[in-house]
């Protein structure tokens, strides 16, 4: 086994995610893990905390992207204008594999504790938007209501991104679920 062979952490998430399809989260084991990725456990924990980290590592190169994002948009941008910044950038980042976002997606939906991790990460950027819309002037109220639409409009978009079987990018998902709220908006 190749101690520092490079692309280890990918061989890592792709036997991960592969064994958890296959045998479900808590049938695997790290060290299952690390013989299919031809490592070893030390240098899977090198890279993640434990399994769920595979799923989940990704939380703070996220946040730190879309905050970034929201804090260079224009400074006369409206509250959603500026959440819609932030998960530009998030589509910049999850939105390039479809087809692993599928395999993570699977796999966390078929666990409870997976599941409620997942929200809690949400949960945690979206108050993570909010705070970086008050440090923009937004008031507390709107900076709430604006993270939270754009949590849920993410979570619709990225719904419809994983299950369209066409060429749907993730940032086009995201426009299209912010124009069918601006059209939700406008009916009596």
């Amino acid at each position: 086994m190749g101690r520092w062979e490079p692309g280890a952490g990918g061989r890592l998430r792709e036997a991960a995610l592969n064994l958890y399809l296959e045998h479900g989260f808590e049938q695997t084991m790290v060290t299952d893990i690390a013989e299919r990725a031809g490592v070893t456990a030390r240098t899977f924990f090198r890279y993640f905390a434990d399994k769920r980290e595979v799923l989940f590592d990704a939380a703070a190169e996220v946040e730190e992207k879309s905050l970034a994002a929201l804090e260079a948009a224009p400074p006369m941008a409206s509250a959603l204008d500026l959440v819609a910044a932030a998960l530009e950038a998030v589509a910049g980042i999850i939105g390039h594999d479809r087809e692993l976002a599928r395999k993570r997606h699977t796999v966390i939906m078929a666990n409870a504790d997976l599941r409620e991790r997942e929200l809690i990460k949400l949960a945690q950027m979206t108050t993570a938007l909010a705070d970086g819309l008050r440090r923009r002037g937004i008031g507390d109220a709107d900076a709430g209501l604006a993270a939270e639409t754009g949590s849920a409009v993410y979570r619709v978009a990225f719904q419809r991104w994983v299950d369209d079987d066409a060429d749907l990018d993730l940032r086009d998902a995201i426009d299209q679920s912010f124009a069918q709220l601006r059209t939700l908006t406008k009916r009596g």
